[in-house]
């Protein structure tokens, strides 16, 4: 069986142990191919590059829209969650909070 070529859509590309190490460093304004064995398994971009992404598909494409967008009732929720949360850190947790 011949091998498959894939494209890669991505100027830049990182091998999935390497986004292991420091994730965060990948989350840049144009895609960032993830190669697993050479072979692109998914594409990493900002939330901003993402949110124009998806814009421009529901503007592109009539009746489009965005499935995986949180309903105001489940928004509602996970701000009460995050406000829960933060009621019942201590400052300890405050102090040390990372992102």
């Amino acid at each position: 069986m011949a091998n498959a070529t894939h494209a890669i859509l991505a100027q830049q590309t990182v091998s999935i142990t390497e986004l292991r190490k420091n994730p965060a460093q990948f989350f840049i304004d144009e895609p960032v191919a993830v190669l697993s064995n050479n072979v692109p398994q998914g594409y990493m971009v900002s939330a901003e590059l993402f949110e124009k992404l998806v814009n421009a598909l529901e503007q592109k494409q009539q009746g489009f829209k965005a499935s995986f967008r949180p309903a105001s009732v489940r928004l509602e929720e996970i701000a009460e969650q995050g406000n829960q949360l933060l009621q019942e850190a201590t400052d300890e947790e405050m102090r040390t909070f990372t992102e």
